[in-house]
C-alpha cells in the first residue's frame, strides 16, 4: 500500500512539474490582471503576488489529505487543487482586509453559469464570491480567502486568491513554520493554542498602533512639519506609557495615570536632544523606540528608592529651588519617584547628571519666554537680567506652594509661559525704567504670585491678601481694585482661605 501510494504522489509531481511553466506564466497573467482590477483603487498600499504550488508542498497536502485515496490519477489531483495558483493581495492594515473584499464584489458584479462572479473585462477569471468571508480556520481565527478559476487555452485552472494584511502575512508565516510544518507540535494543544493566540493577539494590536500612526501622518494637518513632529512626539508618549504601565502592574500589582508625565519626559527628550528639523526628530525616536524595547524585556522595580550617583549641582536660584524641593520628594512621594524612575531608566547615563540635565530644561522653558526680549526697550542688560531673576524665583516660590508634579507637565508650563506673558506686557505698560521697577516689583511679583496659584486652583491664607490689599491702596501702583471686592470685605475677616483666583479677581488687572 505504501509502495503504491508513494508512487502515485511522484506521477502527480511529475504532472505538476510538466505543465510548470504554464503555470508560472497564467500566475503572472492572474497577478497582472488582479493589479490591473485594483490601480484605480491603490494608492500605493496594495500589493499583488502570486505563486504556484510547489512540489513539496503538494507531497505535504497529498498526504494530509489524503488525495492518493480520493483521486484514480494525477491528472485529477491537478485539477481538483483549489490553490494550485495562489494570489495574494497585500494590503496595510487588517480593516483594509474587508474593504478590498467589498471592492472586488463591486467589481466582480456579473454571474456566470458556474455560480462563480466575474469582471466583464475578462469573463475567463471568475470568483466564488457567494460564500461568507471571512472565513473561520481550523485554528479559529479568520482569514479572506476566495476560491477561483482562470479558464485559459481550453481547461480550466484553480486558483485561491487570499487577501492579507501586513502583521497577518507575518502571523501566516509564523504560524506555518511554527505549527504547520513543525510534527513535534499539535495545534490541538490547549498551551500552544492559546500561546498563539496571545500572540495573534499581540499582532492585532500591533496592526492597531500602526493603523493609528498612519491615519495620525496622513491626517490634512501632517504636511505641516511642526504638526508632523507632534504627531511624533504623541506616539513616542503612547510608547513610553503602554510599556511602564505594564511593568508597574507586575511590579507592584496597580497602576496608576502618569500619561502627562510621559509627555513631558517626551518633551524632554526631543528638546534636550536639540532636534532642529523631522529627519533628526525621526533619528531620536527610532533611537528611543530601540531603548525602549530593551527596556520592555527588563523588569523595572517601582518599590525602591531611587539613588545617586554623587551630589546634585545647580547653576542658578532657580534651579537649587526647585531641584532641592523635587530631591526632598523624589523617594517619599510616588508621582515624583515614578517620574525619574522612568526618566532614568530611559536616559543612559548616571542619575546625578540626567536630573541636573532635566532641572536646566525646565528652567529653560521659562527662562527662554520670548516675551522677555520686549523688556530690552526699558532696561539694560544687567537690569533685564535682574528682572527675569526676580520672575524666575517667583515662579520657583509658586512651584514650592503648589507641591504638585503637575507644575512640570507639558500644559501647564505652557499656561505658565502665557501668565509671564501677560505679566511682562503688564509690566511694559506700568514702568517705564528699572527704578520704577524696583519701587513697584513686590506688587507686581505678589499679582504673579497668585495668577500662577489660580491655574492650580490653590488657595492663599486670607490674612496676606488683606494686607496686599492695604498695600495697594495705600501705594501709587497704579492698579485699581475691582468693585468685586465688596463681596468679599466683610467675608474676609470670617475666612481662613480663600482661592487664588478669586484673589486675582479683586484687582482690574489682565493677566
Amino acid at each position: 500500500m505504501e509502495l503504491k501510494m508513494f508512487n502515485f504522489i511522484e506521477e502527480v509531481i511529475g504532472c505538476l512539474e510538466e505543465i510548470n511553466d504554464e503555470l508560472q506564466n497564467e500566475s503572472k497573467e492572474l497577478e497582472i490582471y488582479f493589479e490591473k482590477l485594483l490601480e484605480n483603487k491603490n494608492d500605493g498600499d496594495i500589493n499583488v503576488n502570486s505563486r504556484v504550488k510547489s512540489s513539496s508542498s503538494l507531497r505535504e497536502k497529498i498526504i494530509r489529505n489524503n488525495y492518493y485515496k480520493k483521486y484514480k490519477s494525477s491528472e485529477e489531483v491537478i485539477l481538483n487543487l483549489s490553490d494550485l495558483i495562489g494570489v495574494r493581495v497585500e494590503c496595510r492594515f487588517i480593516e483594509d482586509e474587508m474593504e478590498i473584499y467589498k471592492i472586488l464584489k463591486r467589481l466582480f458584479n456579473k454571474r456566470n453559469v458556474d455560480g462563480y462572479y466575474y469582471n466583464a473585462l475578462n469573463k475567463n477569471i471568475r470568483l466564488e464570491l457567494a460564500s461568507k468571508q471571512p472565513q473561520e480556520q481550523k485554528n479559529g481565527f479568520e482569514i479572506f480567502r476566495i476560491d477561483g478559476v482562470y479558464e485559459v487555452n481550453h481547461r480550466i485552472i484553480k486558483f485561491e486568491l487570499q487577501i492579507k494584511s501586513l502583521v497577518n502575512i507575518f502571523w501566516g508565516e509564523l504560524e506555518h513554520k511554527i505549527i504547520y510544518k513543525n510534527n513535534n507540535y499539535r495545534i490541538a494543544d490547549g498551551f500552544l493554542k492559546e500561546l498563539m493566540g496571545s500572540v495573534k493577539k499581540n499582532l492585532a494590536m500591533i496592526d492597531n498602533q500602526l493603523l493609528m500612526i498612519y491615519n495620525q501622518f496622513n491626517s490634512k494637518n501632517s504636511i505641516d512639519p511642526m504638526m508632523r513632529k507632534a504627531q511624533l512626539e504623541v506616539f513616542l508618549s503612547k510608547i513610553i506609557y503602554d510599556i511602564f504601565s505594564t511593568k508597574m502592574q507586575n511590579s507592584i500589582g496597580f497602576g496608576v495615570d502618569f500619561k502627562k508625565s510621559c509627555e513631558t519626559i517626551m518633551k524632554y527628550i526631543f528638546r534636550t536632544r536639540n532636534a532642529e528639523n523631522l529627519d533628526e526628530y525621526n533619528k531620536i525616536l527610532l533611537k528611543t523606540i530601540d531603548r525602549l524595547n530593551s527596556i520592555s524585556k527588563n523588569d523595572v522595580n517601582f518599590n525602591s528608592e531611587i539613588e545617586f550617583e554623587r551630589d546634585v549641582h545647580f547653576e542658578d536660584d532657580f534651579s537649587k529651588k526647585i531641584g532641592h524641593i523635587i530631591l526632598n520628594s523624589i523617594n517619599s512621594e510616588f508621582q515624583w519617584n515614578l517620574f525619574f524612575r522612568i526618566l532614568f531608566e530611559i536616559e543612559l547615563g548616571n542619575n546625578a547628571e540626567d536630573f541636573e540635565t532635566f532641572i536646566k530644561f525646565v528652567r529653560n522653558r521659562f527662562y527662554e519666554n520670548n516675551s522677555f526680549s520686549r523688556l530690552e526697550s526699558i532696561l539694560n542688560e544687567e537690569e533685564l537680567k535682574s528682572v527675569k531673576n526676580y520672575i524666575m524665583l517667583t515662579i520657583a516660590h509658586c512651584f514650592e506652594t503648589v507641591d504638585s508634579i503637575e507644575f512640570i507637565y507639558d500644559n501647564k508650563i505652557e499656561e505658565l509661559n502665557e501668565v509671564i506673558t501677560s505679566f511682562i506686557d503688564l509690566t511694559c505698560e506700568k514702568v517705564s525704567t528699572y527704578e520704577e521697577w524696583e519701587k513697584t516689583h513686590h506688587v507686581g511679583l505678589n499679582l504673579l504670585y497668585y495668577k500662577v496659584l489660580s491655574i492650580f486652583d490653590c488657595k492663599v491664607e486670607t490674612y496676606k491678601v488683606k494686607e496686599f490689599i492695604e498695600i495697594i491702596k495705600d501705594g501709587n501702583f497704579k492698579i485699581e481694585i475691582s468693585k468685586s471686592i465688596f463681596k468679599y470685605i466683610d467675608k474676609l475677616d470670617e475666612m481662613d482661605m480663600i482661592k487664588a483666583e478669586d484673589v486675582v479677581r479683586l484687582f482690574k488687572i489682565d493677566l
